[in-house]
């Protein structure tokens, strides 16, 4: 681990050694002199200081009219579905000199937010469940955010509580929808605004070391997520140093951290015997048409005495993501290798993704049509000595199934998706989506509560698990509230049928999910 991250900080900071030398910050304006040489002296210096400014405002105009509309950042937003990062910090987080109210205008070193969130979910014959039934309920999740900045630098501090309850529901409790009173990040943070310079249009290249309990997402989301959809969030604790920002040219991160286990009625804490560590280049000299993210994550986990499987994962990986020249085509691709030991097993296991799509910027609605394919390996022989089965760290399962089926394990899922906004304020999506086991012999991860009967180590059930037609509208209401209606139906195929009636001796011909999700923030 040591070795790699090393080897990395070498090659993302290289590039940027020029920048890192300094000149000397222009002297203020002389005070008035009684003598003519020294107003003389004065002058000089004065227009010496206009021409430099003028030579370097003139480069950077060279610059924006290369760089065209990208004009003050290099970041460019990814158009694929589904796969954009929570913001750092969090969206409903608002600096409090910004938020409209007067008294507090010149307050602009503390960032406040307040958020609550309600839905109603109806689930007509889960397949997640361990019996064939109709489920109702409603989820409940309130957070509120602190933070201090800029007035104690380089020292700044956050907090961020949630809330989080599941009511109206037929089964037990379980920490994907209950969280009660807790503090889902508390940390400390040294921030160095100009450590590294200032890129080419201008921007700062900070520092940043964090240390504590924190919640973050980052690339595509499918590795490592908060995951904003679902009730309750991962988080960690232990240590994240980044180099840069997201408007530079370039950024560096990489962290060590151990995951937070989320305890329904004690308060939560982290997993001492497991390390999750990681580290990620962003390269967006190029990003107009194409953003390059190669990144490590590794996974080391004791046994415990023997009460789980001892794991060390590494996982190297490369994302790309883009648009074609002169095109509206759209590209998204990641390739991810996992090799390592898992409990007495050799561990080699992949994934591969790619998604394009097209966007209709000639139209109002800018409609935007996708086409994705996911492989994710399983293990494919069950008496083997090599685990095949990819290792999803702690990502986000929505991008790969509405209705929450579905996580990055073990599956084929070739999609279709149709995006448009009709208005300002609304978002319309939907789409079309087919899922297979990668391998038969393996499991479907999320079937009939996690139980035994998710696996066919036969293979006679078959690989097809299903296909799915989903839509959603998003309308934002007010400037502080947000409401979200969707509607999920998951036709069972050949593996699912087959393991139900081997467990429960029934099964169905499909399922219903629809929800209404309604999002009330405090500040605009």
């Amino acid at each position: 681990m040591k070795h790699s991250i090393w080897i990395w900080l070498y090659l993302i900071t290289l590039p940027s050694l020029p920048n890192m030398v300094h000149a000397k910050e222009e002297p203020s304006e002389n005070q008035d002199s009684p003598t003519t040489a020294a107003n003389t002296k004065s002058a000089i210096s004065k227009g010496v200081m206009i021409q430099i400014a003028s030579n370097r405002q003139a480069e950077l105009d060279r610059q924006t009219f290369t760089l065209g509309d990208r004009s003050t950042s290099f970041y460019q937003r990814a158009r694929s579905y589904s796969t954009h990062p929570e913001s750092d910090p969090p969206r409903y987080v608002r600096n409090l000199s910004k938020t409209g109210i007067d008294t507090f205008k010149n307050i602009y070193w503390l960032d406040v937010g307040l958020d609550y969130r309600i839905r109603y979910e109806h689930r007509h014959n889960d397949i997640r469940r361990s019996r064939i039934t109709t489920d109702d309920p409603v989820l409940l999740r309130t957070r509120a955010y602190l933070g201090i900045r800029e007035i104690s630098d380089p020292l700044r501090f956050v907090v961020e509580f949630e809330d989080a309850r599941r009511y109206n529901g037929k089964f037990p409790k379980d920490n994907r929808d209950w969280n009660e009173f807790e503090l889902i990040q508390t940390y400390g943070e040294l921030y160095f605004k100009d450590a590294l310079g200032r890129d080419s249009l201008g921007n700062y290249h900070p520092i940043r070391i964090r240390g504590g309990r924190m919640a973050w997402e980052t690339l595509d989301r499918r590795l490592l997520a908060s995951n904003q959809w679902r009730n309750t969030t991962n988080n960690f604790e232990g240590f994240r140093i980044t180099f840069g920002q997201e408007s530079n040219d370039w950024e560096f991160d990489a962290w060590g951290v151990q995951p937070v286990i989320r305890l329904i009625e004690k308060f939560d804490r982290r997993d001492k015997g497991q390390w999750f560590y990681g580290a990620i280049g962003h390269f967006r000299q190029w990003s107009r048409i194409i953003t390059l993210q190669p990144y490590y994550m590794g996974l080391m986990q004791d046994d415990e005495g023997g009460t789980r499987v001892k794991r060390e994962i590494h996982s190297p990986a490369i994302r790309a993501y883009g648009i074609l020249p002169n095109t509206d085509v759209d590209f998204d691709a990641g390739a991810i290798y996992q090799f390592g030991r898992e409990g007495g097993q050799k561990k080699s296991a992949y994934a591969y993704l790619l998604e394009l799509g097209y966007t209709f910027q000639q139209l109002d609605w800018k409609p935007r049509i996708s086409a994705f394919y996911g492989f994710i390996s399983g293990d494919r022989d069950p008496n083997d000595h090599t685990n095949n089965r990819f290792e999803r760290f702690f990502g986000f399962s929505r991008p790969w199934s509405a209705d929450d089926y579905v996580i990055m394990e073990n599956i084929q899922a070739p999609k279709i998706k149709v995006e448009f906004q009709p208005h300002p304020d609304l978002q319309i999506d939907g789409g079309y989506n087919g899922f297979w086991l990668a391998s038969k012999t393996d499991r479907f991860n999320n079937l009939l509560n996690g139980d035994g009967n998710n696996r066919d180590r036969s293979g006679n059930s078959g690989s097809f698990l299903g296909h799915s037609a989903d839509i959603r509208a998003r309308y934002k209401l007010t400037p502080h509230i947000n409401t979200t209606l969707g509607y999920s139906h998951w036709f069972n195929g050949e593996f699912v049928k087959n393991r139900q009636l081997a467990e429960l001796g029934e099964t169905t011909a499909g399922t219903d999910f629809f929800y209404v999700e309604v999002a009330v923030s405090a500040f605009k």
